[in-house]
């Protein structure tokens, strides 16, 4: 049954059946998957932390990146199962097509080079959310 709702909750969010299927493709890395949502890096590693527990995917760390995709043929047959029923349930959804044209496009881009724009990215995003508390509470 634990299996049974974690992923059931795993799929309950449209982010998180996006990651998923985008893994299809190919392993990302995560920084290609924030790219793709247009997701904060907070939100996007929480997704990510839902499916990891839900053993939909798998990760691994590489230097400074982590990469992450599909739960491979050892992974128990409720998620396999689920993988395929969300495949078959969404190949032809616009939404799902259109994150595959743009996956292709940031497939393009060196890794190097988009992980450590978002590097910047978040930094600044933290930056401007400790000044607003700082004005908040002056």
């Amino acid at each position: 049954m634990y299996e049974f709702l974690n992923i059931t909750k795993a799929l309950a969010e449209e982010n998180r059946v996006r990651i998923l299927l985008a893994l299809e493709v190919e392993e990302l890395c995560v920084c290609q998957i924030i790219e793709l949502l247009e997701l904060a890096p907070s939100t996007v590693s929480k997704h990510m932390s839902v499916l990891r527990q839900a053993r939909l995917i798998d990760g691994r760390k590489d230097g400074r990146w982590m990469y992450f995709r599909l739960a491979d043929e050892n992974a128990p047959t409720e998620v396999k199962e689920a993988i395929a029923w969300v495949k078959k349930s969404l190949t032809e959804n616009e939404r799902i097509c259109e994150d595959a044209r743009r996956l292709k496009e940031i497939l393009k881009i060196d890794r190097e080079v988009l992980c450590s724009r978002k590097s910047r990215s978040s930094e600044y995003e933290s930056n401007q959310e400790t000044e607003i508390k700082v004005e908040l509470d002056s």
